[in-house]
């Protein structure tokens, strides 16, 4: 089932609440356990909670500790981005999110409120928030005031902007729309909404958008003089009291609030006992303007009236505090029972809450953003600790990205060197690792190199190696880390940022060897696009595979990519698509394809096919229209190696997509090579999918 569900809108004050109380009282009813999380929430001052989060916990119970609840306030947020770490945002989210998940059956999420200002900015991270945490939206928009056209042109922009970043948007809501539009934006919304979207249309609610004497008391600083018990009361109107108390009792309504000076006694006590008369009806409270408190004798005969009514006293005068009333924007708040009752009601009164509920309750998420599988790389690699070798000690990457790998804790480091000699680089270039926590052999001088001579001698010695030469093998970092995982001392190697590729995968194959499955060692990137992750074998290691190579190619890479969270869809690439093309290479790739299909049915396989018809949609369907794979392929497989390499770094360099890899396929154990232009994020990520590769042997 669908995890979880983000309530979203693009303006401010679309009394988005109702929907999230509403489906989380549907939710409740239909699974075991229902969480509620906000990505972004408003500044509060210290001591005081977020409205929403405080609602919801409060009403529904939720016994979960309130900084889990959400992930950065908005201030926040600006400062990330402000200093360029607007990537960190997301993947705090993706984190706090996926911690709820362990907890709870579903999580319902709340996007932002909106300020006046920068609200463009708020839209897109909300797309991007939902995108990245892999669920369905729904889309709330404010009807008030609005005409038709409006209200359906930004539902329609917002849908259109949900579904272009893959977000699937299952249900779009009309909300605060007048009684006699409701038929019409129905039938509207009908014609410009895929028939897939549930459409909800919800009226005006009055009692939903009345002020609470608290709320209008803490909004003017007032103070509360009686009737605490009372602030729940509901403003329907407001009205000045500043005319004679017999003219003044005509303009009573029903739960309107009483405005006037403090020093008017007779409209104090005429209001008060209008309020206890048959006569009239009652009202919801008093405010007394201008900073005046009623005389001793009336704050005593006040006391002995039983009041059933909160009387505020503020500092400001009555047309400015007036001015202020009208102005409030009312909420729903955890101590305000009658407001999430009724939101509750209203929501099912007018949503098929069942159907809605089955819907997301069924619903499976096929996306994984960047975010999303490097999210789940680290968490994966955490849960069970490898111990991997970086041969390179002395390179400033290799001893960045191990500072890096210390504090997220997600392996055991062994670097190789001289100790002295790499504390004395990390001090000059200041780089805060710890090496302490780490373990620093120096081959030669180590425990190890007799026994790792002796080893390798015996491996080796029907290829002319002697125990001299066994010895300058040892002495070599790529050899001395590859037989470290050869004796089970590390579960796998990374090497490669000051090594050549045949430099570090020599060793490898010389008595780490492949698989029994496997006749070639081939290697995949994972590229991390802005919107997808897809895998490109091979771009790495073989020059010219053969139509045999190719195929074991393209399963292994499958399966790769199947291991790693991505459903595989795999694109056997070249110049032509489809039957047209005619030529040795094409013909290659043709006959690749038929091996696949003939040693995996089960695989999703299309080829030859074109670069650009493998991934995009409309290009795709033109093309092939009838394939499974056009449009939307995951796996991409090269026919060379001139062509692989060149096109991965080509898409990296023009896209600024992530390239993680190479991850080296077919051996025994795992070993992975560095490109020597790499950064300190490729070798903490490469070193990662390596502990991954050491959990499944």
């Amino acid at each position: 089932m669908s995890s979880g569900l983000y309530v979203a809108t693009s303006e401010p004050n679309s009394g988005k609440s109702i929907v999230v109380l509403g489906l989380m009282r549907t939710l409740l009813g239909k699974t075991a356990t229902v969480g509620y999380f906000r990505p972004i929430i408003d500044d509060f001052e210290n001591g005081k909670k977020d409205n929403h989060i405080n609602t919801v916990t409060s009403h529904f119970d939720l016994e979960v500790p309130y900084n889990k609840c959400y992930g950065f306030t908005r201030s926040e947020v600006v400062a990330k981005y402000n200093t360029g770490k607007g990537g960190e945002v997301f993947d705090e989210i993706i984190e706090k999110y996926n911690q709820l998940t362990e907890l709870y059956d579903f999580v319902v999420v709340e996007g932002t409120d909106f300020s006046e200002a920068g609200s463009v900015m708020e839209f897109d991270i909300n797309v991007l928030v939902s995108k990245n945490l892999g669920i369905p939206a729904i889309i709330v928009a404010n009807g008030a005031g609005k005409k038709t056209p409006e209200v359906l042109g930004k539902l329609k922009l917002a849908y259109d902007t949900f579904i272009s970043k893959e977000v699937q948007v299952m249900a779009v809501v009309a909300n605060k729309i007048d009684q006699n539009k409701l038929d019409e934006i129905s039938n509207s919304l009908t014609l410009v909404m895929p028939s897939s979207v549930e459409k909800i249309v919800i009226p005006v609610v009055k009692s939903l958008k009345n002020p609470t004497i608290k709320e209008i008391s803490e909004f003017l600083n007032g103070e509360v003089l009686f009737g605490k018990k009372f602030l729940n009361n509901q403003a329907g109107s407001f009205g000045v009291g500043a005319m004679q108390l017999h003219n003044y009792l005509t303009k009573f309504k029903k739960d309107s609030l009483v405005i006037t000076p403090g020093d008017r006694a007779d409209i104090i006590l005429g209001a008060l006992q209008a309020s206890t008369s048959v006569n009239y009806p009652k009202i919801s409270g008093i405010i007394l303007t201008g900073g005046i408190t009623p005389e001793n004798s009336i704050l005593k005969l006040i006391e002995g009236i039983k009041i059933n009514l909160p009387i505020i006293s503020v500092e400001e005068g009555t047309f400015d505090i007036t001015n202020k009333i009208g102005n409030i924007k009312s909420a729903i708040y955890a101590e305000n029972s009658q407001k999430i009752t009724t939101s509750i009601a209203v929501f099912e009164k007018y949503a098929d809450t069942d159907r809605l509920a089955e819907k997301l309750i069924k619903f499976e998420s096929k996306i994984v953003t960047p975010r999303m599988f490097q999210y789940n790389l680290l968490k994966r690699a955490q849960k069970q600790k490898k111990r991997i070798v970086l041969p390179e000690g002395y390179d400033e990457r290799i001893l960045r990205a191990a500072s890096r790998l210390l504090a997220s804790g997600v392996v055991d480091v062994i670097l190789l060197g001289n100790e002295t000699k790499i504390k004395s680089k990390t001090d000059k270039l200041g780089i805060p690792l710890d090496l302490s926590r780490i373990e620093i052999i120096d081959p030669i001088n180590s425990k190890y190199i007799k026994d790792f001579t002796q080893t390798f001698y015996e491996l080796r010695k029907h290829k002319g190696v002697n125990l001299d030469m066994a010895k300058d093998f040892m002495a070599d970092v790529s050899y001395f880390g590859t037989m470290m995982i050869y004796k089970g001392l590390a579960d796998g190697m990374v090497s490669g940022a000051v090594n050549t590729t045949q430099h570090t995968i020599r060793p490898a194959l010389q008595f780490i060897k492949t698989k029994p499955t496997a006749s070639v060692v081939s290697s995949v990137f994972f590229m991390c696009l802005e919107d997808r992750v897809s895998v490109f074998g091979d771009c790495a290691i073989n020059p010219n595979p053969n139509a045999e190579q190719l195929a074991e190619i393209a399963i292994a890479s499958a399966d790769t990519a199947q291991n790693f969270g991505i459903e595989p869809k795999i694109a056997m690439l070249s110049y032509s698509s489809g039957s047209s093309g005619k030529g040795a290479d094409v013909d290659k790739v043709r006959e690749a394809t038929k091996l696949v299909k003939a040693k995996r049915p089960d695989l999703k396989i299309e080829g030859p096919i074109q670069y650009d018809a493998a991934v995009d949609v409309s290009i795709g369907k033109s093309k092939l229209p009838d394939s499974e794979v056009a449009g939307q392929a995951s796996v991409l497989i090269f026919p060379d190696l001139n062509t692989g390499n060149n096109t991965y770094k080509a898409v990296q360099r023009e896209t600024g997509a992530l390239a993680i890899g190479p991850m080296l396929q077919g051996l025994n154990k795992p070993v992975n090579d560095l490109s020597r232009g790499c950064t300190v994020d490729d070798v903490y990520n490469t070193v990662i999918i390596t502990a991954i590769q050491a959990q499944e042997i």
